[in-house]
């Protein structure tokens, strides 16, 4: 029976597994929330309802995307296996009881919980950097890296919640949020422009080390604040070169045919809300707007945006199939997007109107996740076209 499994299509790669749970779990998890955010819905809970909803996001949608990612993209640099069948169904095991234990607290120790959630970022870690140790490709050690400081992140929020660190959970996902976004922006300089170049015939993309290097240093120093809680005139001239940083890499980047181009318009997308995330940064230091806006246009726009793009963009090619997404699914990228705008810059505007803006906000992302799922699960658990392997 184990072997029957095994040998499941859903099982072949890593991106195959975690992408499927990823969008289901978008789902799950945003109507879990708006439940329990409206006191609907009432469940025993080992976090407290804000930080549930935010390590979920972060820690159970991200880190899914990201496994999914990693497991295949590592595969390909290091033309090496990074998990057998059965190795990855122990991930997604491990991957899916972190989501599940948090709700039987009073029935598991604390501790068990903390240790089952907190187990998964190093083992993923461990599989993703033994081959990229082996195979000598060491630049791509600062994936593992950021994987780490992610790990020390649910750890300070393992550490609020039993009670060795005081108000330790907010550095914890701020630091989590931070390397997420570092791990964009470290791989759209390595992968945008190639697809850009791909997607788009006679493209060339202007690659600028030193703008590549001014975007990641400026956006790091606005993060290392964040964490630190360090506000003021710093933050705002930080957040501020971050933004002039970034414009100018990407704009080496733009070709006006991205339009036209679902899978490429929606990564660019993406990275204008993170560039619109360090431009709410530099507005809520000096108490414009609230942080926690900042936050949703890093998670909401940038991180939900590009990790969607990702997906249907991995998802296609790893299974022989055209780079060329369905109406249906450019549908779902607007509708992610519209979802941001609803959440991060019409409450930036009207406040008055947060609960209508976020009720059409989780709407929205309802309707982006069922839309993917609906698409992409008979591409993600069959096999390949032609002769893709994968």
């Amino acid at each position: 029976m184990n072997k029957q499994i095994l040998d499941y299509p859903l099982f072949f790669l890593g991106f195959r597994t975690f992408f499927a749970l990823a969008g289901l779990f978008a789902l799950i998890l945003i109507a879990l929330w708006a439940s329990i955010f409206d006191g609907s819905l009432v469940m025993d809970n080992y976090y407290s309802k804000t930080v549930w909803h935010a390590h979920e996001m972060l820690l159970g949608y991200c880190v899914a995307v990201i496994a999914g990612f990693l497991l295949t993209a590592v595969q390909s640099w290091t033309e090496d296996s990074v998990v057998k069948a059965n190795q990855l169904l122990g991930l997604c095991l491990l991957w899916i009881y972190g989501r599940v234990v948090p709700f039987y607290s009073e029935l598991l120790p604390d501790l068990l919980i903390a240790l089952v959630d907190f187990s998964f970022l190093p083992v993923l870690a461990y599989f993703v950097a033994k081959p990229i140790i082996q195979s000598g490709k060491v630049k791509n050690l600062l994936l593992i890296g950021l994987l780490l400081l992610m790990t020390l992140g649910n750890y300070f929020i393992h550490a609020d919640v039993l009670g060795f660190m005081d108000d330790s959970a907010t550095m914890g996902l701020t630091l989590i949020v931070a390397m997420i976004i570092m791990m964009i922006l470290v791989m759209a300089g390595r992968l945008f422009p190639l697809f850009i170049e791909r997607g788009l015939q006679g493209v060339m993309a202007i690659r600028s080390p030193l703008l590549d290097s001014l975007a990641i240093v400026t956006s790091a120093l606005v993060f290392m604040l964040l964490v630190f809680d360090v506000n003021g005139l710093v933050l705002t001239i930080a957040a501020v070169a971050a933004v002039i940083a970034n414009i100018a890499r990407v704009a080496g980047w733009y070709v006006q045919r991205i339009w036209y181009v679902p899978l490429l318009c929606v990564l660019y997308m993406g990275y204008a809300w993170i560039m619109m995330g360090f431009v709410f940064v530099a507005l809520a230091s000096v108490s414009l707007v609230p942080i926690t806006l900042a936050i949703h246009a890093f998670t909401v726009g940038g991180i939900a945006v590009i990790t969607l793009g990702m997906m249907a963009r991995v998802s296609l090619g790893e299974t022989g199939r055209a780079l060329k997404v369905s109406n249906t699914i450019a549908i779902a990228f607007a509708l992610i997007n519209v979802s941001a705008v609803f959440r991060v810059l019409l409450p930036a505007v009207f406040p008055v109107g947060f609960n209508t803006f976020l009720l059409v906000s989780t709407y929205c992302w309802l309707a982006a996740f069922t839309l993917f799922v609906f698409i992409y699960t008979p591409i993600l658990t069959t096999a390949s076209v032609g002769s893709k392997q994968g």
